[in-house]
């Protein structure tokens, strides 16, 4: 590991300056992530400017009916919260299927948010790898790939986001607020991850030095009757190899409103706009499930290992509509 400097932030503003646009230093919060890969050689920041001491660790109503979450506010704390257990269960349900309970008491928001899209040649410093050496190739698409990307992904990179809690967020249209040495700015957490192209080391839309200073969700009656959902190889602290973010609102037997998003499909959580579109004002049953489900995995382009993922996903949709629906009837 390579020698660091540490300093300890207790402002936002103080934070952003220690920073100052310095490219060999990283923000630390849990540093759940970022330490792992500052022990492997994939990381190795010059300073590390500690933010756990930064007034952003409190879950409040915004004047509009939705939540603002603090960015460290850690894993543990935002999936105990009463209101994201009651107003969006599925975020609540997400964050708890991530890691284990120590890493979950350790992690933040804004470090959740921001942990690398990595798969094992990633974490390799032995190995090629574009995200790591922009150019040098991506071996799992010849190599190890049971895991990958089947959505969204490019010949430069198929490695998957593995955040649990991005999924859920992503379903319900939260907002990132971050600050800069210019202010503070937001982006929609649609637009926070870039798409992979040609330039998978170039992972968030945040500006050069930018601190994430919370998230917001925006009020959304649906996400009350939500569900996530995680297929895994093992039945704890594992990654996913499939999972959705659903909620439903059915009426009379037809769907008025829902969201939709997927995991471990993608190099970030896959928002499934196109199944969206089906379901809404149709038939709150299997077959309409199945085929929207159908609509949203057209685009896929799975590898020779991991075409297994389609009809994972589809069964997951199929499963999770079907569940909330019936719930929607009692």
């Amino acid at each position: 590991m390579r020698e660091f400097g540490y300093q300890r932030a207790y402002d936002v503003s103080g934070a952003v300056a220690l920073l100052d646009g310095d490219r060999e230093a990283r923000f630390l919060g849990g540093g759940t992530n970022l330490v792992d890969l500052m022990k492997t050689g994939v990381e190795r920041p010059a300073l590390l400017v500690d933010v756990r001491e930064l007034p952003l660790n409190s879950i409040e109503s915004a004047e509009d009916g939705g939540l603002r979450i603090g960015a460290t506010v850690t894993n543990s704390d935002l999936a105990a919260h009463p209101e994201v257990r009651r107003r969006y269960p599925a975020l609540a349900q997400a964050v708890l299927a991530g890691a284990s309970g120590q890493l979950r008491n350790m992690a933040t928001v804004g470090g959740n948010l921001l942990q690398r899209t990595r798969c094992g040649y990633f974490a390799d410093v032995t190995a090629p790898c574009n995200k790591r050496s922009p150019g040098s190739g991506c071996p799992a698409i010849e190599g190890e790939h049971h895991n990958h990307a089947v959505l969204g992904a490019s010949d430069h990179c198929v490695a998957t986001h593995p955040s649990d809690m991005g999924v859920a967020l992503a379903a319900f249209d939260a907002t990132v607020s971050y600050e800069t040495a210019d202010g503070p700015g937001e982006v929609p957490l649609a637009d926070f991850y870039l798409p992979v192209g040609e330039t998978p080391h170039l992972e968030t839309a945040l500006p050069p030095g930018a601190l994430i200073t919370g998230v917001t969700l925006p009020p959304t009656p649906v996400a009350a009757h939500s569900r996530y959902r995680k297929v895994r190889e093992r039945a704890s602290y594992a990654f996913a190899i499939g999972s959705i973010a659903a909620a439903l609102d059915v009426r009379d037997g037809v769907v008025h409103d829902v969201r939709l998003a997927f995991g471990a499909v993608a190099s970030r959580p896959w928002r499934a706009r196109a199944a969206e579109g089906v379901l809404r004002g149709a038939p709150a049953d299997a077959e309409t499930f199945a085929a929207a489900a159908e609509l949203e995995l057209a685009a896929a382009r799975p590898l020779p290992h991991n075409g297994y993922k389609v009809t994972l996903m589809r069964n997951l949709v199929v499963a999770v509509l079907s569940e909330l629906a019936e719930e929607a009837t009692r």
